[in-house]
Order: C-alpha cells, then structure tokens, then sequence
C-alpha cells in the first residue's frame, strides 16, 4: 500500500476508535503503530512504542503542564474566580450588559491563573450564570457570554494548548507566550464589543442595575487583591526573564497554595480531590503526545 492509503485508512481507523469510545491517546497510539508496521515492518513500529513515552517523560518543557494545571487547581480552591468576578461587577455592574463585561473580565484574569478554558467555563457557570439570571439577564445571553470567555483561556498564557504546541513543534514557549499578548487582548476587546453590540440591539437581554457603593467596590477589590499580586508575581518574573518557564510555573504553584492555605480553603479531602485532577489531567495528556 502507498503512504496516501496508509494515512486515508488511519484517519479512518482512528474515527471509529475514537467513536467505539476508545480513550483518544491510546487510539493514536494503536493507528501509529500499525501505520509504522505497514509502511516498514513491526520491529521498527514496536522499538518506536518502547522508545517514544521515554522520550515524552524525560521532555523538560512538559513539566510546566501539572504546574499550571495545580496552580488552576490551587486557584480555584482558594475561590479567586468569585473574588475576581466580584470585583469587576462592583465596578461595571451598574452599566447595562455591565455583568456580562464581568464575566469577560473575570475569565480572562482566571485564566491567567488558570490551566485549563474548561475548567475556566466550568467555574464560571458556576459563579457567573445564577448571580445574571437572577438579576434578570437573558438566559441564551448569560450562556453565551460565559462560553466566550472560557474559550479566551486558550490564548491567554500560561496556555496548556500552547504548551503543547510549542512541545510538538520543538519551538521556545517562552516566546510564544510573548507572541500571544497581542492576540489575547484583542480577542478581549472584540468579545466587550460584541456584547456592547448585543446589549444594544436587544436592551432586555440585559437590564441596568444599581450602582455598588464605593466601600463595596473597595472591599471587593481588596478581596481580589492576592490574584493581582499572583499575576504580577509570576508573570512579571516571566517577562521580565527572572523565572525561566519551569521556575514561574513552580512559583505559581506554590503560590496558588500557599494563598488557597492561608484563607483556610484547604481541606484534605478538595487537596486530594485536586491532585487527583491534576494527576489524571496530565496523564491523558501525556498518553496523546
């Protein structure tokens, strides 16, 4: 068979494993193996199966993957995602669309202390969607926001998508960390038009609310102090090159825990529950690279 064939029938292959519920990472691995083996025989295929997890494990850059992902999980122990959310609807609550502008801003600020634009949404269903239906926002209005802002996560570094990318494409995370400020900031603008947009064409999607006292807006930003300091910390170190990537994702880290500890969000049982995460998080993503 031709190297054409060959890689038409693994696509092929591939799809029906993925659909028969095969875990994504070990239907790669299965379909590569047997492309190899066709194209040459099976000594080459079975020494790359024996040669390539060691070459994944011992990749330094994969490192940063289950240090971002536990400062995610450290973060949203802690509870940064309401004080973030808090802070910035005490700012802009009292605008129309103002809770929405919230969400935007609260998931781009999360995902900088976040891993992961799931789990980004996941959180922010949680702190975002009831406080807008209850304050009268629309439904599909509510939704749509939160699902934009939990995709923003995917270019706002630490990124795991680019961690990945930067792996598989042998290039300096570092530098595309750099690279994507630009992108990030103007993905976070259009999404504050789009809203600005909507909520002009369709004024009832988000009512006007009242104006936060400014000792509420005070003791929100207070609150949401510890996340500016963990993003200044971290990422200022970063760019300015006092951490290498590793160091700043280890400092984030430890960071992320040491605050989620010091407010007494800390339990052993949401400790073990996170690391668990963590742990089955980076492993899946080990398995498909």
């Amino acid at each position: 068979m031709t190297p054409l064939v060959i890689g038409a029938l693994g696509l092929i292959a591939l799809f029906a494993l993925i659909l028969a519920q095969v875990p994504i990472g070990f239907a790669m691995m299965i379909v590569g193996v047997a492309g190899v083996a066709l194209q040459s025989s099976w000594t080459p295929a079975l020494t790359l199966l024996a040669n390539e997890p060691a070459g994944v494990l011992s990749n330094v850059d994969l490192a940063t993957v289950p240090l971002f992902l536990l400062m995610g999980t450290f973060a949203t122990i802690a509870g940064f995602s309401t004080d973030i959310y808090n802070a910035v609807a005490a700012l802009l609550g009292h605008r129309r669309g103002g809770l929405a502008y919230a969400t935007i801003g609260g998931c781009a600020a999360f995902g900088v202390v976040c891993g992961s634009s799931t789990a980004t949404a996941a959180t922010f269903a949680r702190v975002a969607l009831p406080e807008m239906l209850k304050r009268g926002y629309s439904a599909a209005f509510s939704t749509g926001t939160i699902a934009a802002g939990g995709t923003l996560k995917s270019l706002i570094p630490p990124s795991i998508v680019m961690i990945l990318y930067c792996i598989v494409a042998k290039t300096f995370i570092f530098d595309l960390f750099l690279a994507a400020i630009v992108p990030a900031l103007l993905a976070i603008v259009l999404n504050l038009m789009a809203i600005t947009l909507i909520v002009r064409l369709r004024p009832e999607a988000a009512p006007v609310l009242q104006r936060v006292p400014w000792r509420e807006r005070k003791q929100a930003l207070v609150k949401a102090a510890p996340v500016l300091i963990l993003i200044a910390g971290v990422f200022g170190g970063l760019y300015s090159g006092v951490f290498t990537v590793n160091e700043a994702a280890s400092v984030a880290a430890v960071l992320s825990f040491l605050f989620a500890l010091v407010r007494g969000r800390l339990t052993w049982r949401n400790l073990v529950e996170g690391l668990r995460e963590s742990a089955s998080a980076t492993a899946m993503l080990y398995v498909i690279l």
